[in-house]
Formats: structure tokens, C-alpha cells, sequence
């Protein structure tokens, strides 16, 4: 009789105990069922924002490409820029629409009568692409910062989490004066639990970080080429206009 009521008492432990994924977050303590809920929050976000930077970063480059065969098939750029003006759909188009409302606003201003005043129209050119152009990759690299926090910080509060379910889980030990393993396992599983979705939540996140920086960076160049390329043939329109 001893015996068997030993027996039903583990095997009710065990029982009580559930090891799955769900069980794990529900045993587990307030504190680290808050760590829990940050994590998966983080993570769930994350994969939001990688999926729509990747998707867009391949719109833009799409259209940039089809933007870049218009202005250079040599039609006019007056009319490319009507077809443009009130609504550009990528950046590269919105840098073109900027330089050419600038242009066209002082031309029609008679803004550009002397060298003086030529010399100061193509200043205020380009310091209007300047603006168009830090605009635009702000837009690009929002959320960026998000990346990059989660990255860095998502380890550190798994590993919290996980320091405070082994904390709890070694009072439990010492309150029931049992060291056995059926009493030990659930508490570190719930703990180590924490850290493994800190290290879910920021290994993508520094992935992706790591990538979209570079192909952020890549497409600023591509811009900062065509403002260059852009500003070189207004002022040698500019040149020929004396």
C-alpha cells in the first residue's frame, strides 16, 4: 500500500506537469509569462516587417528600373514629368518631379536670366533633391531601429526570463524539500523556455537587419547616382540656355 501511493503521487506529479509548448506557458510564472508574451510580440512583428521591407525593396527596384528606361529613351522630360507630377511612385521618380518643379518654377519666374542666377537655381536644384532624397529613406528605413533593438535585446530578456523561472523553480526545490527530477524539470523547462524565445525573436531579426541595411544601402547609391546624373544634365541644359 506505501508503495502504491508513492506510486500514484509521481505519476500524478508527472501528470500535473505538461511539458508541451502551451503547458510550459501556462505553468510558468506571471513575470515569465510577461517575458513570454514580449518575445512572441517581438518576433510576430519582426517577421511583419522583414516580409513588407523585402516585398517593397522589390517594388522599388522594379519601378526604378522601369523609371530609368523612360528617362533615358531619350523623349522629352517635360512630358515624362507631366506624366509624373502628381503622383510619383517610387523615389527615384519623386527625386525627378522635385528638381523638375524647382526648375520649372523659376524658369517660368525668369529666375534664370544671369550666371548668378543660374548658378543659384541649380544650388537650390539639388538641395531640393537633397531634401526629396533624405525623405524618401527615412520612409525606407522606418522601422529599422525596431530591427535592430530586438536584435540586441531579445536575448537579454529571455535570458531575465529565464533567471527568474530558475529562481522560482529553486524556492519550489527548497519549500518542498524534494530534489528529484520529476520536481526539478518543469520549473527549468519553463525557464529555459524564455531564453529559447529570445534567441527565436532576435536571430531573424538581426538576420534581416544585416540584409535590408545593405540592400537600403544599395538602393541610397542608386539614388544619390541619379541625382548626380540628373543635376549634371540640368546644368548643362542650363549652360546651353546662355
Amino acid at each position: 500500500m506505501p508503495n502504491e501511493s508513492v506510486d500514484s503521487l509521481t505519476l500524478g506529479g508527472s501528470a500535473a506537469s505538461d511539458l508541451t509548448v502551451w503547458g510550459l506557458f501556462l505553468e510558468a510564472d506571471i513575470v515569465v509569462k510577461a517575458v513570454m508574451i514580449i518575445l512572441l510580440f517581438c518576433s510576430f512583428w519582426t517577421w511583419a516587417i522583414i516580409f513588407e521591407k523585402m516585398s517593397r525593396l522589390r517594388r522599388l527596384r522594379s519601378r526604378a528600373e522601369d523609371f530609368e528606361e523612360s528617362f533615358w529613351s531619350g523623349g522629352s522630360l517635360d512630358d515624362l514629368y507631366d506624366r509624373l507630377d502628381s503622383r510619383p511612385t517610387d523615389p527615384m521618380s519623386a527625386l525627378f518631379v522635385s528638381a523638375m518643379r524647382e526648375w520649372r518654377r523659376s524658369i517660368a519666374k525668369g529666375l534664370a536670366a544671369s550666371e548668378q542666377a543660374r548658378a543659384s537655381l541649380q544650388q537650390r536644384v539639388e538641395r531640393v533633391m537633397g531634401i526629396t532624397l533624405g525623405r524618401e529613406m527615412d520612409r525606407l528605413e522606418r522601422h529599422m531601429t525596431f530591427l535592430a533593438s530586438v536584435g540586441s535585446a531579445a536575448p537579454f530578456l529571455g535570458l531575465f526570463g529565464t533567471v527568474w523561472g530558475i529562481m522560482n523553480a529553486f524556492t519550489s526545490i527548497a519549500a518542498s524539500k524534494n530534489t528529484s527530477l520529476a520536481v526539478v524539470a518543469p520549473g527549468i523547462a519553463e525557464a529555459l523556455f524564455a531564453t529559447a524565445l529570445g534567441l527565436v525573436a532576435a536571430i531573424p531579426a538581426v538576420i534581416a537587419f544585416n540584409k535590408l541595411s545593405n540592400e537600403l544601402g544599395r538602393y541610397a547609391a542608386r539614388l544619390e547616382a541619379f541625382q548626380v546624373e540628373f543635376g549634371a544634365i540640368l546644368s548643362r541644359q542650363m549652360d546651353e540656355a546662355r
